[in-house]
């Protein structure tokens, strides 16, 4: 998972901004990704994002056309990473606990509710040949629960699906507000999924101000990297 330190992107994109559709000078942003793949020494495949439930499995020649459109990735080839961008949305990366396949989900609140978790799972499994119990998880920073106030539309949306989604939704300041726990939700989906075995940053994205780019605190702001593959 990379942050905003370093790199040569100026304000309001300061500094290592990896997004190449946020407005910052397109060869900074280039010269950001090379300096990664070279640094973790791998070739990562960039996705055209759009807050949906697709998934692509990556080949090698992805790297060199343009993004294909789809917010989740899975590879099973040793050295083509998995790479999703994220700056308040929560990055889910998966991999097999013999490192046969890994995978990579972006998860804002409209994929998670719509299923993108549970499509990477099954894509993997069904990828690779394994069950859901033989598979790792990591959940990314994202917004936190004490700043991801949502209308009620949002808990309704995960709760038409799983009735124990209510319990990671809390009364916001507002009336008809609701501050949400997207880790806690995302959660619930690889439980659901057959997942169990889960760990989490826990940083809000929001709040560290000094390590991460946030769309819910600064609008016009840059992108971090949340990278998964097989060595």
């Amino acid at each position: 998972m990379t942050t905003r330190a370093g790199g040569f992107s100026q304000p309001p994109f300061d500094g290592f901004n990896l997004g190449d559709h946020v407005g910052d000078d397109a060869l900074t942003v280039a010269r950001h990704r090379q300096h990664l793949a070279q640094t973790l020494g791998v070739t990562a495949v960039y996705l055209r994002q759009v807050h949906g439930t697709h998934v692509v499995h990556l080949h090698t020649s992805m790297a060199s056309h343009p993004p294909p459109q789809a917010d989740a990735a899975v590879s099973t080839t040793p050295g083509l990473a998995c790479a999703i961008l994220v700056a308040d949305c929560l990055p889910v990366l998966l991999a097999h606990d013999r490192g046969l396949g890994v995978g990579a989900a972006h998860a804002g609140w409209r994929g998670l509710a719509g299923g993108v978790i549970e499509n990477t799972v099954a894509a993997l499994c069904q990828t690779i040949g394994c069950d859901p119990g033989s598979l790792v998880a990591w959940l990314g920073p994202c917004i936190g629960p004490r700043r991801f106030e949502v209308g009620e539309e949002v808990r309704e949306a995960f709760c038409r699906v799983h009735a124990t989604a209510a319990t990671h939704f809390r009364a916001g300041p507002q009336p008809g507000k609701w501050l949400a726990d997207l880790v806690g939700l995302a959660r619930d989906r690889l439980r659901h999924s057959g997942v169990t075995r889960v760990s989490a940053c826990g940083a809000c994205t929001v709040e560290d101000v000094s390590r991460f780019f946030s769309f819910r605190r600064d609008g016009i702001t840059g992108r971090m990297a949340a990278l998964v593959w097989i060595a």
